[in-house]
């Protein structure tokens, strides 16, 4: 018999969190300046002054920013992004495995769609609830700006914690909700758009049950799930960016959106939602992949 090597070895609860938070924040640093032209596009339309900067798609919002405010803009509330990864993205991706297990427990099947839904909701529902700080200080960090003709909200990362803790207290957290709902729209649809994707490829001979056919799934379950989720993103930035007072509830801020600017505002940073999430689908996918050859390895090895 060979006993397993330390590449065959499955990591543990803690290497999963830590590695899946080192990769989403090395991945918030390629994707950073998308999620700030996605951020600048929806808050579009609420600043009044008539000198604003219009903004117009991806590549002309990321451009606008370097020229008049400067390259760096694209990297504002990056600190806050970080802290969002680690306390969110490791949570929500480095417990999933540790989730399923415990709803499959005692069942010889492989985990169901609905297991996998379920784990995907109770760990994304955990990781908002912890990461709901610093999902308020990125959002505020990336669209304040001086050319509005007003001064800085807030002059660091730190700085915003503490103001928004002495000024805003427990309403400073605001958002919660539309997360909350974001988080649901993402898993359910993107769960079971590329499921079925992936099964339709395969079941048709379409494509092989691959690198390929997993990547296009991800690629078509991304898109599916940006069309659903943009309308609740929407309102979340502008209700996460808002003064207190602004808006009363996350119905009036909708109804605000909605009879000012009409039905389009609620798609507005639709493209750069779609990239940055498909980076996020290439990011599972590699998850998914590594954890699947683990597996196989573990099989192997218990079968020599």
């Amino acid at each position: 018999m060979v006993g397993q090597t330390t590449w065959d070895v499955t990591p543990t609860m803690g290497v999963k969190i830590v590695s899946a938070g080192v990769s989403a924040c090395l991945a918030d640093v390629i994707t950073f300046p998308v999620d700030t032209a996605k951020v600048r596009l929806q808050i579009q339309g609420e600043c009044q002054t008539s000198s604003a900067i219009r903004y117009k798609v991806v590549l002309g919002t990321i451009t606008t920013l370097a020229k008049t405010e400067g390259p760096m803009k694209h990297y504002s509330g990056l600190p806050a992004g970080f802290q969002r990864q680690i306390s969110f993205a490791s949570l929500r991706t480095g417990l999933y495995d540790t989730v399923q297990e415990y709803f499959t427990a005692g069942k010889e099947t492989p985990a169901s769609l609905g297991s996998k839904i379920s784990a995907g909701l109770t760990t994304g529902g955990v990781a908002v609830f912890i990461g709901q700080p610093t999902e308020v200080v990125q959002v505020r960090h990336q669209v304040q700006s001086h050319l509005c003709g007003l001064k800085l909200r807030y002059t660091g990362t730190y700085n915003a914690y503490r103001i928004i803790a002495t000024t805003e207290r427990l309403t400073g957290l605001k958002g919660i909700t539309p997360n909350l709902t974001r988080n649901v729209i993402i898993n359910c649809t993107e769960l079971v758009t590329h499921d079925l994707m992936k099964e339709t490829f395969v079941k048709n001979n379409l494509l092989a049950d691959d690198v390929p056919c997993h990547l296009v799934s991800a690629l078509i379950a991304g898109f599916c799930t940006t069309v659903l989720f943009s309308p609740v993103d929407v309102v979340k930035t502008r209700f996460v960016n808002s003064p207190p007072g602004y808006y009363t509830s996350i119905p009036k801020c909708a109804m605000t959106v909605f009879t000012k600017e009409g039905l389009p505002a609620f798609f507005k940073g639709f493209v750069p939602s779609f990239l940055r999430l498909g980076s996020w689908n290439v990011i599972m996918l590699c998850f998914e992949l590594k954890r699947e050859l683990m597996k196989s390895r573990e099989t192997m090895d218990c079968a020599t």
